[in-house]
Order: C-alpha cells, then sequence, then structure tokens
C-alpha cells in the first residue's frame, strides 16, 4: 500500500506536468518558459542521492530528516531557476519530501521510486564542525542506481553531477545533449576506489568541485596549489576548491596568479548548527548564479563563487534543508553585498584588471 501511495503521488505530479500544473494547481515552467522580462529559464540537471539522514551535532540531533546531495543542489538552485533532479528513492520515502519537491517546481521526471528502502546516512559532528564521523551508511535503492536520463531532459542547459561513482558520472555525460556548462563533485572514496573512472570523467566536464584534501589525494601533491594546477591539467577548464572554515578557491588558466587563482573567505557566522549539505547548496549557489544570468565569463564565475559561499552559509544554520525553505533571493543579495564590503579594499579599473569579460566557457 505504501508503494502504490507513493507512485501515486509521484504520478499525479507527472501528470500535473504535462498539463502544465503542479499539484497545487500552479503555473509550471516548462523549457520555453520565460522570466516576466521575457528571457528563457536555463534549466539545470543534477543527478545524485536523495535520502534521509540521521545527524547529531553539538546543537542537537534530528532523525531521518530529507537529504542526499540531490536534495540540497536542488532545494537551493531552485531560488535561481529550473531544476531537474534525477534519483532513486524507495517505498519508504514520506510523500511529504515529495509534495516539499514539488512546491519548488522541482522537476520530478527524472526521479525513480522503487521497491525497498530510500538511501540512508547517518552522522556526528563533534566541536570541530569542519569533521564528520559516519556512523552508518546504508546504500539501500541506491545500489543498484543507473541513471537514466529522460529523453525530454536531456537538453538541459547545465549539468550537476553530485558526488555519485564516477562510472554513473560517465554514463550521465553519455546521455546528454552538448549542455552548456557542466560540473562534478566527486570525494575521498571515489578518488581511492576508482581513480581511473573519476579522472575520466573530470576530464569530460567544465567545472570540477573538490575540497583541499581530496585535490591533494588525487594528483599526491602536498601543496593545495600545486594540486589545483595539476587537476586543471587533466582537462576541466576551472576547479573550485571548497576550504571549509577558510572559504574557497576558483582556480582557472591564465599567465599570472591574479588570472588564474580568485580567494573568498567564509561567510563570518556567529554559530552553526549543522554543516551537512554545504558543498552541495554551495555548487547550487555557484551554478543557479550562472543559469540566472547566462554568463559563463571569467567575472561572472568569479561573483558565483561568492554566492555560493553566501548559499551555503546560510545552509549550515539550521538543520537538513530546513533554513532554505524560507530562504528567499533578497536575503541572499544582502549577505553578498556584506561579504563584499568585507572584502572591498579599492576600486579597479579594465586597464588594472583585463580579461574579466572574457568568455571562459
Amino acid at each position: 500500500m505504501r508503494r502504490l501511495l507513493l507512485r501515486a503521488g509521484v504520478a499525479r505530479y507527472h501528470r500535473a506536468k504535462n498539463t502544465g500544473l503542479t499539484q497545487a494547481g500552479v503555473n509550471w515552467p516548462c523549457r520555453a518558459a520565460r522570466r516576466p522580462w521575457g528571457r528563457l529559464l536555463l534549466s539545470i540537471l543534477v543527478v545524485g542521492s536523495v535520502g534521509l539522514d540521521d545527524v547529531q551535532t553539538p546543537m542537537g540531533c534530528r532523525r531521518r530528516v530529507l537529504g542526499g546531495a540531490c536534495t540540497y543542489f536542488a532545494a537551493a538552485a531552485s531560488l535561481y531557476t529550473q531544476v531537474r533532479i534525477v534519483a532513486v528513492v524507495g517505498t519508504d520515502f514520506p510523500q511529504d519530501h515529495i509534495d516539499l519537491f514539488v512546491s519548488r517546481q522541482i522537476d520530478l521526471r527524472g526521479l525513480q521510486v522503487v521497491e525497498g528502502e530510500t538511501f540512508f546516512w547517518s552522522g556526528l559532528y563533534r566541536d570541530d564542525l569542519d569533521a564528520c564521523e559516519t556512523l552508518d551508511t546504508r546504500l539501500n535503492v541506491f545500489a543498484d542506481f543507473h541513471p537514466t536520463i529522460p529523453d525530454e531532459l536531456r537538453d538541459s542547459e547545465y549539468l550537476f553531477l553530485a558526488n555519485i561513482d564516477p562510472e554513473l558520472q560517465l554514463e550521465v555525460l553519455d546521455q546528454m545533449h552538448h549542455p552548456r556548462l557542466t560540473a562534478l563533485d566527486s570525494m575521498n572514496f571515489w578518488i581511492t576506489s576508482k581513480k581511473a573512472a573519476l579522472i575520466e570523467a573530470l576530464s569530460r566536464v567544465d567545472v570540477v568541485l573538490l575540497n583541499e584534501s581530496e585535490i591533494k589525494l588525487l594528483t599526491q601533491q602536498p601543496n593545495w596549489i600545486a594540486a589545483a594546477e595539476a587537476i586543471l591539467g587533466l582537462g576541466p577548464r576551472a576547479l573550485i576548491v571548497k576550504r571549509g572554515a577558510h572559504g574557497a578557491a576558483l582556480v582557472t588558466r591564465g599567465e599570472s596568479v591574479g588570472d588564474r587563482f580568485f580567494m573568498v573567505p567564509a561567510y563570518p557566522l556567529d554559530y552553526v548548527v549543522d554543516p551537512t549539505g554545504a558543498g552541495d547548496t554551495f555548487a547550487a549557489g555557484f551554478m543557479g548564479y550562472l543559469a540566472k544570468t547566462g554568463d559563463l565569463s571569467l567575472g561572472a564565475m568569479r561573483r558565483a563563487v561568492v554566492q555560493g559561499t553566501v548559499v551555503a552559509s546560510f545552509t549550515v544554520q539550521d538543520f537538513s534543508i530546513d533554513r532554505l525553505r524560507t530562504l528567499t533571493l533578497e536575503e541572499i543579495h544582502v549577505r553578498y553585498q556584506t561579504l563584499r564590503r568585507l572584502t572591498y579594499f579599492e576600486p579597479a579599473t579594465e586597464d588594472e584588471f583585463p580579461g574579466f569579460d572574457r568568455a571562459l566557457i
């Protein structure tokens, strides 16, 4: 009965989608939808996990909350533009979570519902919130997941490959129809267990997002700057190094240090509740901004890194995606301007910093 109810809920969504309405009767933005000023919406396809989490931090604990890289990314990126997800859930997945996706106008045509239990993760954060101890991971239906991209989603303009098996990331790339921008996230486990497949995958995308320890592990370089340049040598046009409490760095090709590196500090917060999903929502702010503006210049990518930093700063101030439920673009703009003020020290002209408007991708 549970399986039938959940599948019926997704089926109702698909019927509503095909008629241009959501369950709530709200107009659905299809690929050809336009913003009020007439520009086409650019869609982001995200492929990854949707799961249920148990999380414990010094600020408390939550049981079976909504989690997964795909979830965090979609919840944040849907503030900027249309988001489509490809993922799998089990028949135990709560209908309330499906309803939340629909309320955010997230395209669920790529969401599979499979008999069994949903991907589950349990983690513990101690006083050092940059480190998480994984207590339990149950792949469940995610163990047999092979992403099948519906034909009508293969022309998505932007693609984010969340942290999944690099062989699955390659499967997705093979199915897409020339997206404008592709980005990839990964982790230590895949670097050590499927390094060859990961290197092939990152050689086929435009942007790679990894943290400092991951790029050192992948390249066997002790210095993160040397590691970053080694990764660019494998093929991607840009690398974002997530540095936790130290912020983030965008690394691109260029003639000088100022051309190649862009550094953003972390947004100063007086409290952090739950760091889970910070990296995924950073990616959402980054790609969401680029999709919203349609600008892929170097200057736009640098601004997008700041957007990602800001969105992640909101995410960590509550459990799960709870802060994202009420987050607005206006709040993001206010914090963006604050971060700009914190890092501003003098004006610069085009003569001083040439090339900010050059096309990067």
